[in-house]
């Protein structure tokens, strides 16, 4: 055997081993990840002083916009917030969301009323997204509700120069956790019904 046919016989030994590693954790290892990431998702409210990095903000973002949609509208706007004086003053009047003094970014979750009248629905789904994206990433995110308070939803709009058919859903903030945290387990049996009540 020459050298030159060793050296395929090796890369293609390679390729099939990959090839069956690739079979063997098809929708095994995605599923496992996925369901970790969703009982790992915790609310952290204490961060570190760290910018959240671009490429992290970015993912956030898609992973919103990977949300299931009634008919497909989208009806999904986002804004990314990082300027400390905006974030110190929705702290300041936003009474579930003290801690975004301490982060280094907020995401405003906002919704187009004129695309859809459940807009906040699928809204909902894209800000579940990015809490669950944000544990997988390495950070920590809490849900800090602006709708449908009407009082809340104008801060968010004062600070984040929203126009007038564009309504937030929530404020999320954003960064590295400052102190470990540990998920709730929520499961309770007791509210599983099958069939009927």
């Amino acid at each position: 055997m020459t050298k030159f046919s060793f050296i395929v016989s090796t890369f293609i030994l390679f390729l099939m081993m990959t090839a069956c590693n690739s079979d063997r954790n098809a929708g095994k290892g995605e599923t496992q990840d996925a369901l970790e990431t969703i009982f790992a998702r915790k609310s952290v409210r204490k961060y570190l002083p760290k910018p959240v990095e671009q490429e992290k903000t970015e993912l956030l973002l898609k992973a919103g916009m990977a949300a299931p949609t009634g008919k497909n509208t989208q009806p999904w706007e986002f804004v990314v917030v990082t300027d400390r004086a905006a974030l110190d003053s929705m702290a300041a009047a936003l009474p579930y969301a003290k801690m975004l003094k301490e982060a280094p970014m907020a995401i405003v979750v906002c919704g187009d009323v004129t695309k859809s009248s459940y807009w906040y629905i699928d809204c909902a789904a894209a800000a579940e997204n990015i809490l669950l994206a944000a544990e997988a990433l390495g950070l920590g995110a809490v849900w800090t509700a602006t709708y449908p308070y009407e009082d809340r939803m104008e801060v968010a709009k004062k600070y984040t120069g929203l126009p007038d058919h564009i309504a937030s859903l929530c404020v999320i903030p954003v960064g590295y956790p400052a102190v470990p945290h540990a998920p709730k387990d929520k499961w309770d049996e007791s509210k599983v019904h099958t069939n009927k009540w």
